[in-house]
């Protein structure tokens, strides 16, 4: 099989693995129903896949690479990095939320191995995190915002941005938002963090302190 064709058919595969799993949730959504579903053989599944996990594992670098090239594009190392992150909160917030990403947290827990939440780990914070430490490190390099370093105000940026959203979204006590929510949610995130990292107010809580 081409390559192309090869990846437009797992393609196909991962996106029947989603809605079984968005309908029956990660125990029956097994490598033989997915083939079933999808009208492949068990053998290819697990040719390509090598096993449940390694199917899942697809599905989380599917679902995190679009929101990953948006971000890249946002970040990208020309831009101003405030307005990047301005760019950046909404698809990131959009992404957590939604429903893939929540099935897949949902999956993850429910691995008894935590195979599954390793590499969600990877694919999603993992591979994120180190895009928004790069823009926030510009941002305090040029003076414009302040903190111990670019991983702390990383932290800071995911607590304000995510917060317990995609807790209560996982377990089912908050619904899917509205696009005009998240973007609500990720400006009122980045005002608050802009006030937190604001150099006047690292000078004064430092001069406070005994």
């Amino acid at each position: 099989m081409r390559q192309d064709a090869k990846a437009e058919r797992q393609a196909e595969i991962e996106e029947t693995a989603f809605r079984l799993l968005l309908e029956k949730g990660y125990g029956p959504t097994s490598m033989l129903a997915v083939a079933k579903a999808a009208k492949a053989s068990n053998e290819t599944l697990y040719r390509w896949y090598g096993d449940k996990t390694g199917l899942f594992r697809a599905m989380v670098e599917r679902n995190a690479a679009a929101t990953r090239k948006a971000l890249e594009t946002a970040l990208r190392e020309e831009a101003d990095p405030l307005a990047a992150l301005e760019s950046a909160a909404p698809i990131l917030l959009g992404m957590l939320l939604g429903e893939r990403s929540v099935a897949l947290n949902r999956a993850a827990a429910a691995d008894p191995g935590g195979e599954l939440g390793a590499a969600l780990a990877a694919g999603g914070r993992g591979a994120i995190k180190p895009l928004i430490e790069a823009a926030l490190e510009r941002a305090m390099a040029e003076g414009r915002l302040a903190a111990s370093s670019p991983a702390e105000a990383a932290d800071w940026f995911f607590g304000l941005l995510i917060g317990d959203r995609q807790i209560r979204r996982a377990i089912r006590v908050a619904p899917l938002p509205a696009p005009e929510e998240v973007s609500a949610q990720a400006a009122a995130a980045m005002t608050a963090f802009r006030r937190l990292c604001a150099p006047q107010a690292s000078a004064r809580a430092a001069q406070s302190r005994p």
